[in-house]
């Protein structure tokens, strides 16, 4: 068997299980993947920006590689990427859109970081892997 027929198998069956279980099995590839550079940039950028995303969105949201929009002021965000940039889908190995739970950790990881004690939701409004033309998630911090 192949690799890409293997990963494709494995995400689906993983696909199949409930939601809470899928979340523990990508948090931490989630974790790993953003803790030494995404999630240090945007400590940093939150530092600087008094630890208010609002002001933090509006001064870097939009790059390259990352959006963010201020829905509701201090609760309700639309975060993404303006094309998938997960690097086992550039290389080839995944391509069902179950994956997509790796980036709603990721997100959820570097806000429960940057936001201790606060509840925290992400949930996926459109992924490339799913058929969209760009990744976005819808944040409600409570």
């Amino acid at each position: 068997m192949d690799n890409d027929v293997f990963y494709r198998i494995l995400e689906e069956a993983i696909g199949q299980l409930p939601a809470d279980r899928r979340a523990m099995l990508y948090r931490p590839c989630a974790e790993a993947c953003v803790r030494n550079g995404v999630l240090v940039e945007m400590r940093r950028q939150f530092e600087e920006c008094g630890c208010d995303l609002d002001r933090q969105y509006a001064k870097y949201g939009r790059t390259p590689f990352f959006f963010a929009d201020v829905i509701e002021p201090g609760r309700v965000y639309e975060i993404g990427y303006p094309r998938c940039l997960c690097p086992q889908v550039g290389a080839g190995f995944v391509t069902v859109p179950t994956h997509c739970e790796c980036s709603r950790q990721s997100i959820l990881f570097v806000l429960q970081e940057l936001l201790p004690g606060r509840m925290i939701e992400v949930e996926p409004l459109e992924t490339v892997l799913a058929g969209g033309s760009r990744c976005r998630f819808r944040v409600t911090v409570g």
